[in-house]
């Protein structure tokens, strides 16, 4: 089976999580407070959740979600990630993240300022444009319609327009 390695516990990454266990994976998840602290939601996960430490989870993943904010020192667990592919979720926000001069210059972008700090890993932008909520909710097939239901198509008139 499959496992993901999720940094980042927030929003995001728990969203993801979510989806991923309920799509058959398995999931490694961390948070910068440590794993005791990720209790609730690995009970709400189930058997195929654990909490571990950023380096932990990244190393248990066959590939890894990245969903915490960029910072100008990497935090990431570079050897650990190394030549995985990594999932990098971050839109950057100055009123988080603070001024990044590289990125605010224009020289670098976020994805590329990531791929930088991991640089034996594969890093490719995701996640980044869609509601965390929506991660659990789109892309799912329709309801079935009610019982009994059929589509019944009906003639179109046309009225002729008055003068």
């Amino acid at each position: 089976m499959t496992t993901i390695g999720i940094i980042g516990a927030g929003e995001v990454g728990s969203q993801i999580a979510r989806a991923a266990v309920a799509n058959g994976y398995e999931v490694v998840i961390a948070n910068s407070r440590g794993p005791e602290t990720l209790e609730n939601l690995v009970a709400e996960l189930g058997p195929s959740a654990r909490a571990a430490r950023a380096a932990d989870a990244a190393e248990a993943g066959d590939f890894a979600v990245v969903a915490v904010p960029l910072k100008v020192v990497n935090d990431m667990p570079v050897e650990e990630l190394a030549g995985k592919i990594v999932l990098d979720t971050n839109n950057y926000m100055i009123w988080r993240d603070g001024h990044i001069p590289v990125i605010d210059s224009g020289e670098k972008t976020v994805h590329e300022l990531r791929q930088e700090h991991l640089p034996t890993s594969k890093v490719v932008k995701a996640f980044t444009h869609i509601q965390a909520p929506r991660i659990t909710i789109a892309g799912r097939p329709p309801p079935a319609p009610p019982t009994g239901w059929r589509y019944r198509p009906r003639a179109i008139t046309r009225k002729p327009l008055s003068s």
